[in-house]
């Protein structure tokens, strides 16, 4: 078993008031801040086999990304229990650790480090990265002078890199042109050829078909449907 969730619920305090400024915090110092709960996922339980790739589906505000971020251990559950076994790569939030003011080469070793990669892993990588990427002239510029775009693919190239048992994806086709989305899209298919266990979350519905073993569809923060990827996008879209 790769993955195992048992029990998993998720609560954040939403504040029901804003207060972002100085002015606003010393106005209301004497004045209690409430705060409502919001439950992002509801007693999930949830089991994933090694080698599987399955895909997680919902509306916008059902829980996925809370869910890959629970995986990747950015969140801990407010109850339940998370298992995983073996090393994780999130491609999550791509970029997430990038310093504006090192050069890209500068900070594919500082993203790597966050990744778990070693020195002289990330050593050994590295003209892959900067291939898959297509940023060979670009390597000593400030990362603050790339394009949004030219980030993600760095960020892509990076994460792809990292050697890991499962993997998390969080809309991470949405990267770059149509040209460099083939390429991460046969990155997975050469993931899923190596067996590995892959957990997609994605507004694509056709990805989903395409490339997952199966699917969950999450609705307000609970699993309504676990099955055959392509009769859950069907209930999903009925």
């Amino acid at each position: 078993m790769a993955i195992k969730l048992t029990n998993v619920s998720k609560k954040f305090k939403i504040p029901h008031e804003k207060r972002d400024t100085l002015k606003e915090s010393f106005i209301n110092f004497y004045r209690k801040r409430e705060y409502v709960d919001l439950e992002a996922l509801k007693d999930v339980n949830l089991e994933v086999n090694k080698g599987e790739f399955i895909g997680i589906i919902g509306r916008n505000g059902s829980g996925k990304s809370t869910l890959l971020k629970l995986l990747a251990n950015i969140y801990t559950p407010t109850s339940g229990k998370v298992k995983i076994d073996g090393e994780v790569s999130p491609f999550l939030e791509l970029g997430v650790g990038f310093n504006g003011d090192l050069s890209a080469r500068e900070n594919i070793y500082l993203n790597g480090v966050i990744l778990g990669m070693s020195r002289a892993k990330i050593g050994s990588m590295y003209k892959n990265i900067v291939q898959f990427a297509e940023l060979e002239d670009f390597m000593e510029m400030k990362l603050k002078n790339f394009s949004s775009g030219m980030q993600m693919r760095l960020a892509f190239a990076i994460a792809s890199a990292a050697h890991a048992d499962v993997y998390l994806c969080d809309e991470v086709l949405a990267v770059g042109d149509r040209e460099f989305q083939k390429k991460c899209l046969a990155v997975f298919e050469d993931l899923k050829a190596q067996g590995k266990t892959i957990v997609l979350v994605s507004h694509d519905l056709d990805m989903i078909e395409k490339f997952c073993d199966r699917a969950i569809l999450l609705d307000q923060g609970r699993i309504v449907t676990d099955g055959e990827a392509s009769e859950v996008v069907a209930q999903y879209k009925a």
